[in-house]
């Protein structure tokens, strides 16, 4: 007989396919492959003879034992990837193999607890070799002794059996581990909670135990408890700072009722809010406040409330709003009076240099903005972007999603919700395929699709040539009225057509694109939003290019024949007046688009559906509102104010109107890339075009020469560089301020490199993101690889089986043909 392995009866085999036994093996698949190649010459192992009753219990066992259980259920219908596992599915295994398959740490751990004490049990004697130094081992107990069981990664569970339990030897080790380990060893047990807890209030009662027994000087307690009360503090700080994020539970609401894609939408809103917070805080402290401090003097004009909240003309023409009202001086305030012989003087006053601080305020909030947006495009692009399979997280979705410390009902419901539609954006995505047409209806689509573009285009044109007309009209009637000395009331309403006109394309047109895609009949919810916000942004950037023209081209070149004295107040009018105008007809169409139509649908026309929630022109509006306010900070530095406020009565609003008439899309959708791509729109088109207009303000358009911080000069550049000279010539030592300024700020090649730098960190960071989704992507078919080793490896234990069960029988029936021969030999002779 040969000694290699010598497999047990079929009642003990039957014992280890057992995981649940905590005395079953546990030695890994690989080893158990390793042993059995040891005994095998050419394709047949050489196994211990048994006697011919126990070979024909085990062919009787081999017959009728399958794989049976939910990871071996049968399935009717496989797709091509199911047909490869379908031999293996399908077979019936011998008991050698589902011994080896109980054993395997697959489907060993999280079922087995004796197999996983025994693993971590090594895991944390080889931490404790690794992050502690060698005392005595006199210092040990006898149970933590090291051992040279503990240099192995798996060890055979019953060599634990010896002295104390696996169980105290496990928590002898936890024991001596530091804190810090001690919890991250414990996390990553598979254990169940319960488990968890039992282990680590035995190692914690040990700690305290031997802590009690040892003398621990009275400095050491002492750092122990400020060391526990500082964390203690920090985490109830972090806890405290989440609760305070702002519309938390609204967007919980949001989110599980109407999905990630009507949730990116408000958490876009959210982050507008944030930038506009910023800038308001900035200009409201560097520029709003110094100036009325010291207001200057200007003439009182009556105030006509009702009409003036709509135009910001009258009263607010002479305010902290606009740029007319700022000084072109240093701003100066006495701090303490002295009397003298000459009279009474100031003996230290407070000086603010007003056309320095409002050039570089400016500059430093579009600078600060450039590289939030590009900080947050880039992190976007990492989170987005990244190889998340649809199955894999289903499965973390449904498995790992609850979060067992909420108790209150209201949380409950909101976690259920949430969870619920995530979990129908990913079995609608995971469950979607690509529709194959005829080439005959592709090419239909395809006619289909150009004929939509250029619809939306042709319709696009009309209307930003019907801007430009109407906006030259609107000029030409302002000059009339200028030279006719008509009343300002009248001047001031008719001001307001243009806004009007504007405000309804934007209103009306995006919902012809609606319609033309309705009849493009897209089968991805995705793709239709996409396509949508494509056409909404070609109106958006040009209507804004046609208003820019008319801002910084018309203007400018001859204010006097408008009657216009500063013409940067009269363009932040108008920057105030199409904000608020944009503000008034996003409440018009949610009114009329969402609130009556969905009476008119429930009530006249005796439906149950309610609108669906557009998030492109919604999107689209907000970057065209934010786009506005970017342009209006140079000549309105509390324009950012009224987008504020306009923007958290818009939160409401439509949060508000979201619950009440819409209702969720038909088609489940997971947008896991709508917020980078809201963040890219905002960053390039809309902040990228802003820049560029306040910078060609800045340095190229002359100021007006009545008004304004930078009244007399050429540019508003020149207020940096009048500076810069004048600190070099009261000291020489600063003479080189004079270059610098020239070669950094005057000059535009370090514009360029700036942004020259930005888009390279841009594109770096993308190609990282690229290259980790190409090594996550090379990982994930590395894993597929693996199963269809272990596929094959059990396939091919199960075949060598096979052969040395035919050797088996073979030998049984000449062992029988020879008795029975011999039998027969010795009857006749």
């Amino acid at each position: 007989m040969a000694t290699g392995n010598s497999f047990q009866s079929p009642h003990r085999i039957i014992d280890l396919e057992s995981p649940a036994d905590e005395n079953g093996v546990h030695n890994s698949f690989s080893q158990l492959i390793n042993e059995q190649n040891d005994d095998l010459h050419g394709d047949v192992i050489e196994m211990t003879a048994l006697d011919q009753e126990e070979e024909e219990e085990e062919e009787e066992e081999d017959d009728v034992m399958g794989l049976e259980g939910p990871a071996f259920r049968p399935v009717t219908e496989f797709s091509d990837e199911q047909q490869q596992t379908d031999s293996l599915i399908g077979e019936r295994w011998s008991s050698d193999t589902l011994r080896v398959l109980s054993s395997m740490p697959s489907r060993t751990i999280g079922r087995s607890r004796g197999a996983i004490i025994s693993q971590y049990y090594n895991r944390t004697m080889q931490l404790r070799r690794r992050r502690q130094s060698r005392p005595s081992i006199q210092h040990f107990p006898r149970s933590a002794r090291p051992s040279i069981r503990g240099y192995r990664v798996e060890t055979d569970g019953t060599g634990f059996e010896e002295g104390e339990s696996k169980r105290e030897r496990l928590v002898n080790n936890l024991q001596n581990l530091s804190v810090s380990d001690r919890v991250r060893m414990l996390r990553a047990m598979p254990l169940c909670l319960v488990e968890k807890k039992e282990l680590r209030m035995l190692a914690m009662n040990k700690v305290e135990h031997s802590l009690s027994q040892s003398q621990i000087p009275c400095c050491s307690r002492f750092k122990y408890y400020i060391i526990t009360a500082v964390r203690h503090g920090w985490f109830s700080w972090l806890s405290f700072l989440s609760s305070l994020q702002l519309w938390q539970t609204a967007l919980k609401c949001v989110g599980g009722r109407f999905g990630t894609g009507v949730l990116s939408y408000f958490v876009f809103l959210r982050t507008l809010v944030f930038f506009n917070v910023f800038l308001f805080l900035v200009t409201g402290l560097l520029l709003v406040v110094p100036q009325a401090v010291t207001p200057p003097h200007h003439e009182q004009v009556t105030s006509t409330w009702g009409l003036e909240i709509l135009t910001g003309a009258g009263y607010f023409s002479e305010s902290l709003l606009y740029y007319g009202y700022y000084s072109n001086h240093t701003l100066s305030r006495c701090s303490r009076m002295t009397q003298s012989e000459n009279g009474t003087s100031c003996t230290s006053s407070f000086s603010y240099n007003m056309p320095l601080m409002y050039f570089f305020t400016i500059g430093a909030v579009f600078f600060v903005t450039c590289i939030i947006l590009v900080y947050s495009m880039s992190k976007s692009f990492g989170q987005s972007f990244r190889i998340d399979k649809s199955k894999g997280l289903l499965a973390i979705k449904v498995f790992s999603s609850w979060d067992f410390k909420v108790s209150k009902k209201t949380s409950v419901r909101l976690q259920r919700e949430n969870i619920g539609t995530q979990l129908k954006e990913l079995v609608a995505e995971v469950n979607r395929q690509e529709l194959e047409f005829p080439v005959l209806q592709r090419l239909c689509r395809i006619f289909i699709h150009m004929l939509a573009w250029i619809m939306c285009v042709g319709s696009t044109l009309l209307c930003v040539l019907a801007v430009y007309y109407f906006s030259e009209s609107t000029y030409m009637d302002l000059k009339n009225i200028a030279i006719s000395n008509s009343s300002v009331s009248l001047k001031d309403v008719s001001q307001l057509a243009l806004p009007v006109v504007v405000s309804s394309i934007n209103l009306l047109l995006p919902g012809f694109f609606n319609a033309v895609a309705w009849m493009e009949e897209y089968d991805s919810p995705s793709v239709l939003n996409y396509i949508s916000i494509s056409r909404n942004l070609l109106l958006k950037v040009s209507v804004l290019g046609v208003l820019c023209y008319r801002w910084l081209g018309r203007v400018p070149s001859d204010p006097e024949s408008l009657g216009v004295q500063c013409w940067e107040s009269f363009v932040g009018q108008e920057l105030y007046r199409f904000l608020l105008m944009d503000f008034i007809f996003s409440l018009l169409d949610t009114f009329f688009g969402e609130f009556l139509w969905r009476l008119f649908s429930q009530k006249a026309l005796k439906r149950k559906r309610k609108p669906v929630f557009d998030i492109a022109r919604n999107v689209l509006d907000l970057i065209y509102g934010q786009t506005l306010a970017w342009l209006g900070v140079l000549f309105s530095p509390l324009l950012p104010a009224v987008q504020m406020m306009k923007l958290l009565l818009l939160f409401n609003i439509k949060k508000v109107s979201l619950m009440m008439n819409c209702q969720a899309s038909g088609k489940p959708w997971r947008a896991c890339q709508m917020t980078t791509i809201f963040i890219t729109l905002l960053c390039f088109p809309s902040f990228l075009s802003a820049a560029v207009c306040v910078t060609y303000t800045m340095w190229t358009i002359k100021p007006s020469i009545s008004c304004g911080p930078f009244r007399g000069l050429k540019t508003m550049f020149q207020a940096g560089k009048l500076w810069v000279e004048g600190l070099a010539s009261s000291n020489p030592k600063l003479h080189w301020l004079t270059w610098v300024h020239t070669s950094l700020v005057e000059n535009p090649l370090f514009l360029f490199l700036s942004a020259g730098v930005f888009l390279i960190v841009i594109y770096f960071h993308s190609q990282v993101v690229d290259g980790q989704r190409k090594i996550i992507e090379l990982l994930q078919e590395q894993i597929e690889n693996e199963g269809d080793d272990k596929k094959f490896l059990i396939t091919r234990l199960q075949d060598i089986h096979e052969q040395r069960r035919a050797v088996s029988s073979r030998r049984v029936r000449e062992t029988s043909e020879n008795s029975s021969n011999n039998e027969t030999s010795e009857h006749f002779s």
